[in-house]
């Protein structure tokens, strides 16, 4: 199989497993090909977990999973120097921590304290863990998805906003129609049947190599961004940081705006999104279709913003709508 058909049978295995969450399905495997990694909010029980999971099991890929608790130390998650004694002899030797898999789930990244909110996203933006002054690389397929829970606020620490920039995306998951709804609870009633052996378990089918994901990331990088296409993604991004010049309402609305992170975001993401639909070349609709989830943490918005109940997806509305398109 192409690429292209590997990364659409890993697509299809995936949304049968997570029903009703097409859109974070797609997010996911755009992170992937992408290569960055995403923050995912949503509500307990709309399968964050799952969906990461399901990633993993689908792919040739080592997996691990972190639960943020308060006590959390930045060594539980990087790894550190333990002493071993033999023959007489001692000596230091790195145990590597649970960051060091091909897909880490970093499961309620708001309920562990800065210093170790810090040590995951050091590692993910450097591919690299630092201990005792020995540098330790990452694996080449290397993804992590944060999860944090939107409605609780007890015994969390919200990512300082420089630290949110690290994700490639931020992405909400919602609740499903009630029609997913009913195939979900008739897919985790199958599962359990299967689980307990009253029904006959399914083959497994066989895992995507690693290879089809830097595969389809060498397709990726020479999927065509024009002139007109690189100015209509600096626009953009431009209008969260002089909202002004675009209208009174976004200057109210807007207090910091998103970084060159976000432009080279927008192009890695509407490049992989162009790649998934057949297309070697990247159009306006690519880069409307992912800019919510790249700026929707990128942005600061005003108390007067917040007092009007107005939210960041409205507020990137209003710039897609006063930016021109090219």
């Amino acid at each position: 199989m192409t690429p292209a058909e590997s990364i659409e049978t890993l697509k299809e295995r995936m949304q049968d497993s997570i029903i009703g969450q097409e859109a974070v399905v797609e997010r996911l495997i755009i992170g992937l090909l992408a290569n960055g990694n995403l923050l995912v909010e949503g509500l307990p029980g709309l399968a964050k977990t799952r969906a990461i999971k399901a990633l993993a099991r689908n792919l040739e890929a080592k997996f691990s999973r972190v639960q943020f608790t308060p006590d959390l130390l930045p060594s539980d998650v990087t790894g550190s120097e333990i002493y071993h004694q033999e023959g007489g002899k001692g000596e230091f030797r790195f145990q590597p921590g649970p960051i060091f898999a091909n897909v880490v789930l970093a499961d309620e990244i708001n309920r562990a304290p800065a210093k170790v909110q810090a040590a995951l996203l050091e590692a993910m933006e450097e591919r690299q863990v630092t201990v005792a002054g020995q540098t330790h690389r990452m694996e080449p397929l290397f993804m992590v998805m944060a999860t944090q829970n939107p409605v609780e606020q007890e015994g969390t620490y919200a990512l300082p906003e420089a630290q949110m920039d690290r994700f490639l995306m931020h992405v909400l998951i919602t609740y499903p129609p009630v029609e997913d709804e009913v195939k979900v609870v008739q897919l985790v009633r199958d599962e359990e049947k299967a689980a307990s052996g009253s029904k006959p378990a399914s083959d497994t089918p066989d895992v995507i190599p690693q290879e089809v994901v830097f595969a389809a990331r060498r397709e990726i990088a020479a999927i065509h961004v024009s002139d007109a296409m690189e100015r209509y993604i600096a626009d953009l991004v431009y209008a969260t940081r002089t909202p002004e010049v675009y209208s009174e309402d976004l200057a109210r609305w807007i207090e910091i705006g998103g970084s060159p992170r976000a432009s080279i975001a927008l192009d890695k993401c509407g490049r992989a999104h162009a790649w998934l639909r057949g297309r070697d070349y990247v159009d306006p609709q690519d880069i409307r279709a992912i800019v919510n989830d790249v700026l929707r943490h990128r942005l600061t918005l005003s108390y007067e913003a917040q007092g009007e109940g107005r939210g960041p997806d409205q507020v990137i509305d209003e710039i897609v709508a006063q930016v021109a398109l090219p």
